[in-house]
């Protein structure tokens, strides 16, 4: 528990420091009349989605998840800008690999800051690209009995990574524009905590590291002044981690996984 603390605290420390950097924008700046520009001020708003994690031939976890999101955009006059995001999601999730196990408590938790700038590449046109630091904690419990009498336990997966993105509005009208956005995200560094006493076998805890994975994001947003809403995608691809003693003469390892999660997001601005 106390790495998995240790490395949660490492990357909030980092977040808050490219979040330092972002309250120096200028205040006296307003609000750009331009849609095509990035907006100053604050988002909050809901999604839905469908989600789906795999250990390719071993497990996988797949259902329906709810969430919230909420963010604050800093902004200057000569067009950099910067912004703070918060991402909560949660889902109770059909799990399948030793037997099968319904409604999984499964928790996604986001917090991410980039900067950027905005360049005008007409009158109806924008490009917006960016870099950040960003921090996702997943929790799920998987405590109990499958259908074949597995035994479950709960995990913990922290990732620290630097999402690199562009974003580009396209007017169609006076007052809403749509704004696609891509983005890759470069894992800088990951960690795997699995409380395997749950299972009262005999293991102990496992903390495993993972420095080799990547992650994808796209999103299709149709923006006004007070709302933006569309349909998003996030993908991740996260390789074998380090291996670990966990007593009895075994070890673990956190296998290749990937995730995938897609859904349609409301939010409103003011």
């Amino acid at each position: 528990m106390r790495t998995m603390r240790l490395w949660a605290l490492r990357g909030a420390s980092l977040a808050a420091l490219l979040t330092a950097v972002s309250v120096t924008a200028p205040a006296q700046e307003t609000a750009p009349s331009n849609p095509l520009l990035t907006r100053r001020g604050w988002e909050v708003g809901g999604q839905i989605a469908k989600y789906h994690y795999e250990e390719p031939a071993l497990m996988n976890l797949k259902g329906n998840r709810v969430g919230a999101v909420g963010a604050y955009t800093f902004t200057s006059p000569n067009r950099v800008y910067s912004r703070i995001d918060l991402r909560s999601s949660y889902g109770l999730l059909k799990y399948q690999g030793s037997g099968t196990l319904d409604d999984v408590p499964d928790w996604i938790f986001e917090a991410r800051a980039v900067v950027g700038r905005d360049y005008l590449t007409g009158d109806s046109a924008a490009l917006s690209p960016y870099i950040g630091l960003g921090y996702r904690y997943l929790y799920n419990d998987l405590r109990g009995y499958s259908s074949t009498g597995a035994v479950g336990y709960q995990r913990v997966s922290q990732y620290v990574y630097i999402p690199v993105g562009l974003t580009a509005r396209l007017r169609t009208g006076e007052r809403w524009v749509v704004a696609p956005t891509v983005e890759y995200d470069v894992f800088l560094g990951g960690r795997q905590y699995s409380q395997l006493s749950d299972t009262g076998i005999g293991y102990s805890d496992a903390t495993n590291k993972q420095s080799d994975g990547r992650g994808y994001r796209a999103y299709l947003m149709l923006e006004s002044r007070h709302w933006a809403f569309g349909p998003w995608l996030h993908y991740w691809n996260i390789k074998d981690s380090d291996t670990v003693p966990i007593g009895l003469g075994k070890s673990a390892y956190e296998p290749t996984n990937w995730t995938r999660e897609y859904g349609v997001e409301v939010r409103y601005r003011f």
